[in-house]
């Protein structure tokens, strides 16, 4: 008489059909630039009155988005002196508009909008020096330091300049950045060609600006930055839409999954038109259930636009309120408020690996997952429920078959769970396993959507007798 042992492990992979920051960039201090880099002051109109401070405390609170993106100019900040330190007063100014940000308990994001130029030079290339844009960075970077919820964008659509010497500026300035103390920020990569998602992979030099580091080797935390709109020359000029973009964003998605990185949409749009209503919806799914690969989505724009501006997202007054126009409401936040949904892909056979849950939301979150039609009726399907101090996970069975407690440490406020193997169980009902969370979990990465590998072991004992 003798005996086989058989262990049988499945995996199930879940992936959260939902990009983990939402926003709107809420403009002004950028009116008055052109592309060449020119930005004229006088033009500059800051969304500091009460309407712009009630905006972001409206799509803050009503609809749920938790980044808000604050364009300036170059010549602004340093009261068009290139090279000279922030001008006090006007630094203020827009300080006042990122502490009403900051307020609203949303990320901000620092948007320099000058196309990679100023007054029709390009950086690092003929125009200002290298040193020159690493001094504004620093300079912010220095004041912002010790708030991790302030983002980077490094520069708006750069366009019509040598990627790779480019990408070496951006070096410059992220490790300055860093040095100044701002360590653990995100920090927006832009490419050329307005940064647009259609070349990025291609000319836009999304290679070169991977290989940009952190001063400690990493990449923690850099991000390719990403814009695309819907209109016939890219442009957000143009009332109708003549593409959903999923072209574009499906290969700029296999090319960030192909490198292990991630991208941050910091700027799309589209107008009313019916065309549109379609066509940015089918995007923003799209993006949506990308969000392995991207971090978050920001929609163009609101704040000093008045709700006649063809890519207006500004919400409208009524009833002493703020009210949301079609394309706010059902292209941006339904399609991302509906995207809560996660789909449990075929498990395949594996060999045992630690298991891992990540999340960078600081939020409650219930998602329940379905079992995909090609999967077998003994799979079992997982609900995970995240609340504020405990991680529950449920395991249940569509038929009778040993199934393992998992137990889950960690926090929502973290960036990363682990995953242990708890004592076995052939119960066929419902299984539930609750710790409470440690307060010491160190984070282990960033995410932008949430992942679970959750490893089920099985333990089957056939007794064969020769």
């Amino acid at each position: 008489m003798y005996f086989t042992t058989f262990f049988l492990l499945a995996t199930a992979h879940v992936v959260f059909a939902k990009v983990q920051f939402l926003g709107v960039a809420i403009a002004g201090g950028d009116f008055g630039c052109q592309i060449d880099g020119t930005c004229s002051l006088g033009s500059t109109q800051l969304p500091l009155s009460n309407d712009g401070v009630s905006q972001m405390q409206h799509f803050v609170e009503d609809d749920g988005v938790n980044i808000l993106r604050l364009p300036i100019s170059w010549q602004f900040l340093v009261n068009n002196q290139l090279g000279k330190p922030l001008d006090s007063k006007n630094l203020a100014q827009y300080d006042q508009l990122m502490e009403n940000c900051l307020a609203t308990g949303a990320h901000c994001m620092i948007d320099i909008h000058n196309f990679a130029r100023w007054n029709g030079g390009i950086i690092g290339q003929g125009g200002p020096t290298d040193d020159e844009f690493v001094s504004l960075w620093s300079q912010l970077a220095s004041k912002y330091a010790d708030n991790d919820k302030v983002v980077f964008e490094l520069m708006n659509e750069p366009h019509d300049l040598d990627v790779g010497i480019w990408a070496n500026t951006c070096q410059k300035v992220v490790t300055a950045i860093r040095k100044a103390g701002a360590t653990s920020q995100m920090i927006l990569l832009p490419g050329s060609n307005f940064d647009s998602a259609a070349n990025l992979t291609e000319s836009g030099g999304a290679e070169q600006l991977l290989d940009i580091k952190n001063p400690d080797g990493t990449t923690n935390n850099l991000l390719l930055d990403i814009h695309k709109y819907l209109d016939e020359d890219n442009s957000g000029t143009h009332t109708q839409c003549t593409t959903d973009n999923a072209d574009a964003f499906t290969t700029v998605a296999s090319f960030l999954r192909e490198k292990g990185r991630k991208g941050f949409i910091s700027e799309t749009g589209a107008s009313q038109d019916e065309s549109c209503i379609t066509a940015f919806c089918s995007q923003n799914t799209l993006i949506n259930k990308n969000s392995d690969v991207f971090v978050g989505l920001v929609a163009w724009g609101a704040g000093s636009f008045d709700t006649s501006y063809v890519m207006s997202l500004t919400p409208s007054k009524k009833n002493g309120g703020l009210v949301d126009n079609q394309l706010m409401s059902q292209c941006l936040v339904a399609t991302w408020v509906d995207s809560t949904g996660a789909v449990a892909e075929d498990p395949k056979p594996s060999t045992p690996s630690s298991a891992s849950l990540a999340t960078t939301t600081p939020t409650t979150t219930a998602t329940k997952t379905s079992v995909s039609g090609s999967a077998r009726a003994s799979e079992p399907v997982i609900t995970v429920q995240i609340n504020s101090d405990t991680s529950v996970i449920t395991t249940s069975p569509e038929t009778s078959a040993p199934t393992t407690l998992l137990i889950v440490t960690g926090s929502p406020s973290d960036e990363s769970y682990s995953i242990a193997l708890a004592k076995p169980t052939t119960t066929n009902s419902p299984t539930q396993t609750q710790t409470q969370a440690p307060t010491n979990a160190t984070p282990t990465g960033s995410a932008s959507s949430v992942h679970i590998s959750v490893a089920i072991w099985g333990f089957v004992l056939l007794s064969l007798i020769l």
